[in-house]
């Protein structure tokens, strides 16, 4: 059964934008805490899915948080882990205002004025949509981290004129602003299972439809991966990228990793370059040289996926 905890202390007026945040045995706590110390109380709701995480101290120290927190909180816990997309559509179901921030639990707000940014966007009415990028620190806190901190950088943490030139193509559900109509008419593709796409593909297909707008609202990524973490969710994501080629062919064809993969696909046995391209990701390389070897770690999972 899940169970809901709410403190409902700063409720009122309908909020003008629900910040929701899905979270797998991860910390949201911290998160939480730098939300509520913005001092938007009568604007903003905070909501939170424990997507089956089935951790008694975890629950405890989340919902102390919740109850600490100045703008109206909750926390939702499903008994069963139901996955990601399912996760944020369950977090829309449940919001009150007209616009919606969807937040990794991993995140922090780069700026005291992360959320006025977002509730000034909404207020000028420029786009259904704003991705607000993200970033990540210059170098990781722990060892097993820096291979995702260093991919990150290169991949994902690009200038504003670079994604908006990109449009969906770095969009990402972690620091992502939607006005509620929106999401609802569009959910995410609960087809999609375990790690990865289902927020690439929500960006594709809603991109025809609605105003995508690119902004300078960047939040923090701190919860890097491990280098064994990277390796088993490249190599267990095959048929979510498959998923999101089918649907979206003609921007698939545009990507680097599509037309990676597709000549790895059509290379005899070329699953068998896999134990030493691990080799280099897990050895202490050069960096550039284990970033080179990762990706085609990926693109070898993904063109046996594509097959």
């Amino acid at each position: 059964m899940n169970k809901i905890i709410c403190n409902t202390a700063a409720n009122g007026a309908t909020p003008r934008l629900s910040v929701l945040i899905p979270f797998y045995k991860d910390d949201a706590s911290a998160l939480i805490n730098a939300l509520s110390a913005q001092n938007l109380s009568q604007h903003v709701e905070i909501i939170l899915v424990d997507d089956g995480t089935g951790d008694a101290d975890l629950t405890a120290k989340t919902s102390q948080a919740v109850m600490d927190c100045k703008p109206a909180c909750t926390l939702i816990t499903l008994a069963l882990n139901q996955g990601r997309a399912k996760a944020r559509n369950h977090l829309q179901s449940a919001s009150k205002a007209d616009w919606i921030l969807f937040l990794d639990a991993d995140m922090r707000p780069v700026k005291d004025n992360f959320l006025e940014n977002y509730l000034s966007l909404i207020e000028a009415n420029m786009a259904d949509v704003f991705f607000g990028g993200f970033t990540v620190e210059a170098k990781s806190q722990n060892k097993s981290g820096e291979l995702h901190r260093a991919l990150s950088a290169v991949s994902d943490c690009l200038p504003l004129h670079e994604r908006q030139a990109a449009g969906p193509q770095f969009v990402a559900s972690s620091n992502l602003c939607i006005r509620k109509s929106v999401i609802e008419d569009n959910p995410f593709d609960d087809g999609f299972q375990g790690w990865g796409w289902e927020d690439s593909e929500w960006a594709a297909r809603i991109a025809s439809k609605h105003t995508l707008l690119h902004v300078d609202n960047p939040a923090l990524h701190l919860g890097l991966e491990s280098t064994d973490t990277l390796l088993n969710r490249f190599s267990s994501s095959g048929a979510n990228y498959a998923r999101f080629t089918q649907k979206h062919p003609e921007l698939a064809k545009t990507l680097t990793l599509f037309q990676l993969s597709n000549k790895l696909k059509s290379i005899p046995g070329q699953k068998l370059i896999r134990p030493f391209l691990k080799l280099i990701v897990k050895l202490p390389f050069p960096i550039k040289a284990r970033l080179i070897a990762l990706k085609l770690w990926r693109a070898s999972w993904y063109a046996e996926a594509l097959s």
